[in-house]
């Protein structure tokens, strides 16, 4: 006589088991969530990570290059460290309407184009919805078979029989596998779904991209073992209302982390920018109260950009700090250094500053901009016209020298800046047309405000 699974209790909200009922799962608090159920048979792995031949010396691994898939899109390439990788699993995240499916539709399109077999499978948007979007991004006859299914069985049935080398699924959270508790979206089904799915990827090899929703706060919903069971993690930065898109890759199995790409959206749908640093700076170079020109590396490039201030007087008691595409922190220590050591008095005052066209920098040397643009609208004072800063104040209101600075100013020598504002401790060579103004403490960076 066959030997039944034992009795668990499975909870309805995020799919926990349980040994023993309780009134309240003690996973996610749900209350009255938990419902008997027979336990599933152990869970097997992807196959090709079974470590079942045993332990090996890496030395002994043929390894080699991946032979990547190159998507038509150069930014896009970059951002993924040379294009798409035979088997990987992707997952893209941002806000509603920032380009997500945009993006997935014309990379699509080209890969179709260029003979790969796509299957895009949609589960929140029906065929006519999609046909309309590939009209409208120019792509209406591209040989892309289109799939509308929220069941992942079905999805995965019709995958192995058309056997994809390129899989888009919009969105995780649409899916469902009928065998489990929970609606779609709930943490249970997103984790169980993408393990099938990575399954099918690693196994196939297929290329297979999933969409995710973000949450108010700008992560992606659902588990946080979701971005550790992907190879790859592709946020896109930068508001809707604007015409700039980028997109960073926080994690790559294949590739750097540190590359971005920018886009700017069109009619045709994202555009990729080839020169971004033109795009993010004032045409005309004249100098403004409020407004100094850093620069900030991404990987290999170097992004020149603008960061403005507005110092105003606060209708309340306490001033305001906000910070746009800048770490608010940051931005509290730099107006405490401005006022020890550039004496100003801000305690009184809103101060409100920003990257212009909606980058989002995490670079310690745009410190020096930041302060000097605050200070600047403040005064009612601005640099000399084409002029850069570049440097990390330290707490005791010196200039400290910052990475990779040859490059930051080989590009704002490439866009026609005249002078440069640079850590007087920083040694490197003379740039062709560029006069390199040093400065040891901020005081002294102050003085050039004019």
């Amino acid at each position: 006589m066959a030997k039944k699974n034992p009795k668990v209790f499975r909870c309805a909200a995020c799919g926990s088991v349980q040994t023993k009922w309780s009134g309240k799962c003690p996973d996610c608090g749900a209350w009255s969530s938990l419902a008997e159920s027979e336990a599933l048979p152990p869970a097997t792995g992807p196959r090709g990570l079974s470590a079942s031949d045993g332990p090996r010396l890496i030395g002994e691994i043929s390894g080699g290059d991946v032979k990547r898939i190159k998507s038509g899109n150069p930014e896009l390439d970059r951002t993924l460290g040379g294009g798409f990788a035979p088997g990987s699993l992707l997952l893209v995240g941002g806000d509603p309407g920032i380009g997500k499916s945009t993006l997935l539709l014309q990379t699509s399109a080209t890969l179709a184009a260029a003979g790969l077999e796509v299957l895009y499978a949609s589960g929140e948007e029906s065929a006519e919805q999609i046909k309309l979007r590939a009209m409208r991004l120019g792509v209406g006859n591209a040989p892309v078979r289109l799939l509308c299914e929220t069941s992942l069985s079905a999805l995965l049935e019709q995958a192995r029989k058309l056997k994809p080398e390129f899989l888009v699924v919009d969105s995780i959270q649409t899916l469902f596998k009928e065998e489990l508790p929970g609606t779609p979206g709930s943490v249970a089904q997103i984790r169980e779904c993408t393990l099938d799915l990575m399954n099918f990827a690693k196994s196939a090899p297929c290329v297979t991209v999933i969409v995710g929703h973000v949450t108010k706060e700008g992560q992606i919903a659902g588990p946080r073992v979701l971005e550790h069971m992907v190879d790859t993690v592709v946020y896109f930065e930068g508001d809707r209302d604007l015409q700039f898109r980028v997109i960073r890759t926080v994690k790559n199995r294949f590739g750097s982390t540190n590359e971005i790409g920018v886009f700017e959206m069109q009619s045709c749908g994202l555009v990729p920018v080839a020169n971004p640093s033109a795009l993010f700076l004032q045409q005309s170079g004249e100098a403004a109260p409020g407004s100094v020109v850093s620069c900030a590396v991404e990987g290999t490039r170097a992004l020149m950009f603008e960061v403005q201030a507005l110092v105003a007087s606060a209708g309340y008691s306490t001033g305001q700090r906000v910070a746009l595409g800048l770490d608010n922190r940051k931005l509290t220590i730099i107006l405490a250094l401005l006022e020890r050591y550039g004496g100003m008095q801000l305690g009184n005052t809103d101060v409100f500053a920003s990257v212009a066209g909606g980058l989002k920098i995490d670079d310690t040397a745009t410190d020096l901009a930041v302060a000097l643009a605050v200070a600047g609208n403040l005064r009612k004072l601005s640099l000399p016209a084409r002029t850069v800063a570049l440097g990390e104040l330290g707490l005791g209101g010196e200039v400290r020298p910052v990475s990779q600075i040859e490059l930051r100013l080989q590009e704002a020598a490439r866009l026609g800046f005249a002078k440069a504002v640079v850590p007087a401790g920083t040694k490197l060579r003379e740039v062709e047309g560029l006069e390199l103004l040093r400065v040891k403490r901020l005081d002294e960076a102050l003085a050039l405000l004019e």
